[in-house]
């Protein structure tokens, strides 16, 4: 990507990367909210490398075609449904919605603990960095990326 050409800045995001892996989170569900996140800022070279990275985890096309909807659907477990509603309140900070509430930091305090909450936070914040330089530079999806 031509806007993180500084070995530094790859340098950072490797060590960032590592830090949400060693977590102890699900890669899955670490998929699931990277893919929920780009979906909500309208991320396309994010959601296309989602659901690629997901389908390389054994995810199914049902399910990855619910993920906008996954209140809907009967196809997420409570632990991932904790995880994409932290996801949601915390990347809609600028539409109205009301953030992180207490009911959703309970749900995912219940089904996380503390180093998992940390890596999923993390991930979050990750996801919508990537989000934002793709919008900046105009990244395409699907494009391969050196």
């Amino acid at each position: 990507m031509k806007s993180l050409a500084n070995p530094d800045v790859i340098t950072a995001i490797q060590h960032l990367h590592k830090a949400i892996h060693a977590g102890g989170v699900d890669p899955l569900v670490l998929e699931l909210v990277h893919l929920r996140a780009s979906q909500i800022n309208g991320c396309g070279p994010c959601v296309f490398a989602g659901v690629q990275s997901a389908k390389k985890l054994g995810e199914t096309d049902e399910r990855l075609h619910s993920v906008a909807a996954w209140r809907e659907t009967p196809f997420f477990t409570e632990q991932e449904r904790a995880a994409l509603a932290l996801t949601e309140a915390a990347t809609r900070i600028q539409d109205g919605a009301p953030g992180v509430t207490d009911d959703i930091w309970d749900a995912a305090a219940t089904s996380f603990d503390e180093k998992q909450l940390s890596a999923i936070i993390l991930n979050i914040a990750l996801t919508g960095f990537f989000n934002r330089i793709n919008h900046t530079i105009r990244e395409q999806a699907g494009k391969a990326w050196s």
